[in-house]
């Protein structure tokens, strides 16, 4: 996940005074697996980083940092705590769809970009921008 801070996490734990066995079972999620994001070895999924941010009554930008002016439109999804399906759900378009934009590989039209924005809580004219930075990003760079 672009822009996860295992140190946020670390700190976000911390400051709510839980030790990892305790925020893995109150978010149940494998003990395991909060160590791994913790030390940086793997990213989290949004949706379990939601639980994590929930137990910890942080909001996820607390856990991600990306400027947005350097956001794809995955990254506005992640930062209010969506997958895939849920986001294309509440916009009324299909999973593949939505990656496809994500990642830049597909034309944004009215029909995808009104109901996209509205879904994530941001201006079309910034999920325009965001979709033009993932689809002129480098080879090799993860959206």
């Amino acid at each position: 996940m672009r822009g996860f801070r295992p140190q946020g996490l670390r700190a976000a734990r911390k400051a709510a005074e839980l030790k990892v066995a305790d925020l893995a079972r109150l978010a149940r999620i494998g003990v395991a697996t909060i160590e791994r994001w913790e030390a940086g070895s793997t990213s989290p999924q949004i949706d379990k980083l939601a639980a994590v941010a929930k137990v910890l009554t942080v909001e996820i930008d607390e856990l991600i940092d990306i400027p947005a002016d350097q956001r794809f439109p995955g990254d506005w999804r992640n930062l209010i705590g969506l997958t895939q399906p849920q986001l294309g759900a509440q916009a009324g378009l299909d999973t593949s769809t939505v990656g496809r934009i994500e990642r830049g590989e597909t034309d944004l039209t009215d029909k995808t970009a009104v109901p996209l924005a509205a879904a994530l809580g941001i201006d079309v004219a910034e999920l325009r921008a965001s979709h033009e930075r993932a689809r002129n990003r480098p080879a090799g760079t993860p959206a």
